[in-house]
């Protein structure tokens, strides 16, 4: 028996290989997440399309400032925004992965290769990023933005299959440490990285056309980090999945070594492909029919429909902004290609602060419950809206104005989304054999959210071209949530 083959077994929860192979996903995905998502890929994207810039003089501070002024990028004769075309294209991978992940969850779970798809997504997401490095200039701005939606489409899709990995191999009383240690192992990783390419940008390249070809270079190792050390994860992860008894003849669409093949002991290949494709239209009916089924579940409890709502709504704005923060800085406030580092490291510091947000949310809930606690976040949260719509780059305080800023946002990006996750488990029934099903929704709720966040701020941009106004609808996101969630009503201190 194979290696491979032995982890096959029933005896594969609590193993230590196991699970320190699973957990070192994190530490090969998560660059994808720091580098690509929140750092070097917008700013870089920033820079390439900017056409020019133009001189604007400050009568407050009495001196002239570089503003710049963007490519506008052609698409059936309609010119677009390059930030707001950004946001489409987040648009559409979110709209992808929403589309594809509940039909591919069910197909795994069948056919029993949860490991398979995986390990698809990992090397789509990584090939992508090395892809990038292929975007030099506006000639070719749609390769990059399409690399750039493969790439988000690759990593989130692997996590809905790495995630679901979780109960599979470990025991609920070890989850907990379990999940921790790969998000642990995910931001050192990522911050290792992230260092590593700062020193290539700033310190190795010499001229602005040097830190170009170095932020290309970046590019190639985030995907070859991603792919190399999650060969690690699949050596020691096993192919795991309940497998079904009713499968086609021969899964031709999933081995197309057997196209080729005649079938003819089960009637031609024709016969066989009709098979396959009878399977797989039964596998998307019923995954989306078993998360339509669990949604309308989830509602009818008052306080799930309350607490889902207003997670939804304020999941828009915060996802959004996360999402397009770095954009906003680019453009905002460190115009500068000089000065751009700064917005790098202040992008660590949200970070590192959001894990401290996270802790103290988490002890202020012991006092004051999960539901005032999270009041107090989505307020905050719409403080900081605001506050972002009053930035004028022509304010001399402008850049410590922003630090601020940016130190209130990872205090309320932590706590919120950690303390959104916690009182989503409250809220579900006790001791039920359908958690991974309730989060697979939760998951779901998220990334429409995002989708239908990066929609809105796409399209604001373009109409008003200027950024500020986005966070104005943001803002309006967020107001509903905290009112919805003020409906909550939970068991003892938590209400």
């Amino acid at each position: 028996m194979s290696e491979n083959e032995s982890l096959q077994t029933p005896n594969i929860k609590n193993n230590p290989k196991i699970m320190n192979a699973w957990a070192l996903y994190d530490w090969a995905n998560s660059v994808y997440s720091l580098v690509i998502t929140s750092t070097i890929f917008p700013i870089y994207y920033s820079i390439i399309t900017t056409a020019y810039k133009k001189k604007v003089f400050i009568e407050s501070s009495g001196e002239w400032k570089e503003v710049p002024v963007p490519h506008m990028i052609n698409i059936m004769g309609n010119a677009y925004e390059p930030t707001a075309i950004f946001s489409f294209s987040l648009t559409l991978s979110f709209l992808i992965v929403v589309i594809i992940s509940p039909i591919l969850s069910s197909l795994a779970d069948t056919i029993g290769n949860k490991k398979s798809f995986l390990q698809f997504f990992c090397y789509l997401g990584a090939t992508s990023c090395m892809g990038l490095a292929m975007f030099t200039g506006m000639q070719n701005v749609f390769l990059g933005l399409l690399f750039s939606i493969t790439a988000s489409v690759g990593f989130w899709g692997s996590l809905v299959f790495y995630n679901s990995f979780l109960p599979d191999i470990a025991t609920p009383d070890k989850q907990d440490a379990l999940s921790a240690k790969g998000y642990v192992y995910g931001y050192i990783g990522s911050v290792i990285l992230l260092i590593f390419c700062l020193l290539l940008i700033q310190v190795v390249a010499k001229t602005p056309e040097d830190t170009k070809i170095y932020t290309r270079i970046t590019f190639l190792v985030t995907g070859a980090w991603w792919f190399g050390f999650s060969q690690y994860t699949f050596r020691y992860l096993p192919q795991f999945g309940m497998v079904k008894d009713k499968l086609p003849k021969d899964l031709v669409l999933l081995n197309y070594k057997n196209i080729f093949e005649k079938h003819e002991e089960h009637g031609g290949v024709f016969e066989v492909i009709k098979d396959n494709l009878a399977f797989y239209v039964d596998i998307a009916k019923e995954s989306f029919r078993e998360l339509f089924k669990v949604g309308r579940e989830l509602f009818k409890d008052r306080n799930l429909k309350f607490f889902l709502s207003s997670f939804f709504f304020y999941s828009i704005g915060m996802q959004t902004i996360f999402l397009m923060a770095t954009l906003f800085g680019t453009s905002e406030i460190f115009t500068r290609e000089e000065d751009q580092y700064k917005l790098i490291i202040t992008i660590l510091v949200i970070q590192i602060v959001a894990i401290f947000g996270a802790l103290a949310f988490s002890r202020l809930s012991k006092s004051i419950g999960n539901k005032n606690v999270i009041s107090i976040a989505v307020a905050i949260w719409i403080v900081c809206c605001l506050s972002a719509f009053f930035l004028k780059k022509e304010n001399p305080n402008v850049e410590i104005q922003f630090y601020v800023l940016a130190g209130f946002i990872g205090l309320v990006m932590g706590g919120l989304q950690a303390m959104s996750r916690s009182t989503y488990s409250k809220l579900l029934p006790e001791n039920s054999m359908d958690n991974t099903t309730y989060f697979s929704f939760y998951d779901v709720l998220e990334k429409l959210a995002i989708i239908l966040g990066s929609l809105i701020f796409g399209i604001v941009i373009q109409k008003f071209h200027n950024m500020h106004y986005a966070f104005i609808g943001m803002s309006v996101f967020f107001a509903i949530g905290l009112i919805l969630i003020r409906f909550l009503k939970l068991k003892s201190y938590k209400s």
